[in-house]
C-alpha cells in the first residue's frame, strides 16, 4: 500500500477541502497512535487517510463505507484494512476486534471535534488548543451538535486511556500537521 496512490484515491473521491483535511486529520491521528503502540504506522495512516473517502459520493449509511470497501477490495487492499474502516461506521454494528479498528473509531469523531475547537478560537490555531477547552466544548450541546461525545468517549475507553489523555495525543498529532491542515491561524 503505497500513501500516494491512497491520496490519490482519496483526490479522486473526495471534492471538499473541508472532507480532504478531516481524513488527513484522520491520518495524522492514526500515524500518532501507530507510533504509540508500535504498529504499522503506514497501514494505519493509510486507514486514516481512506475511512470516509466514499462518503461525499454517498453520506447515506446505507451506502457509506460499504461502496467505499468494495472499492478497495477491487483495488487489492488487506482484508484489515478495509475492515477498520467498515468498523468505524457505528451503525454496520460491527465489532471492533483489532487495536487499528479501534484508534480509527477513537480518533474520527475527535479529530472533527478538535478542529471545530480550533477554527472557533480567535486565533484558529491548534497550538493554542488545550485538552480543557476541548472538554469544555463537549458539555455545549449546540456546539458541533453532530458530532458524537458517546462516541468521543467510548473510542477513548476501547484504546483503555484516560478521555484527557487521548485528547492531548490527538491534539498533538493535529499539531504536527498544522500546515497542512489550515490550522496555523489567520
Amino acid at each position: 500500500m503505497e500513501r500516494k496512490l491512497a491520496l490519490e484515491l482519496l483526490y479522486d473521491h473526495t471534492k471538499t477541502d473541508s472532507l480532504r483535511k478531516h481524513a488527513l486529520g484522520v491520518e495524522a491521528a492514526m500515524r500518532f497512535y501507530a507510533k504509540k503502540f508500535d504498529k504499522d504506522e503506514n497501514k494505519w495512516s493509510i486507514v486514516g487517510l481512506l475511512h470516509d473517502f466514499d462518503y461525499e459520493a454517498t453520506p447515506d449509511p446505507k451506502d457509506h463505507p460499504m461502496r467505499g470497501a468494495k472499492i478497495l477490495k477491487q483495488q487489492g487492499y488487506p482484508e484489515d484494512v478495509i475492515y477498520a474502516i467498515k468498523s468505524h461506521a457505528s451503525y454496520l454494528g460491527l465489532e471492533r476486534h483489532s487495536l487499528m479498528d479501534k484508534a480509527l473509531f477513537a480518533v474520527d469523531e475527535l479529530v472533527g471535534f478538535i478542529t471545530a475547537v480550533t477554527l472557533v478560537r480567535p486565533s484558529k490555531n491548534i497550538h493554542d488548543v488545550k485538552v480543557s477547552s476541548v472538554r469544555k466544548k463537549m458539555k455545549a450541546v449546540a456546539f458541533a451538535r453532530s458530532v458524537s461525545r458517546e462516541d468521543i468517549i467510548e473510542g477513548s475507553e476501547s484504546l483503555e486511556l484516560d478521555l484527557n489523555i487521548h485528547i492531548s495525543n490527538v491534539i498533538e498529532a493535529l499539531q504536527g500537521e498544522a500546515d497542512i491542515l489550515g490550522l496555523t491561524g489567520e
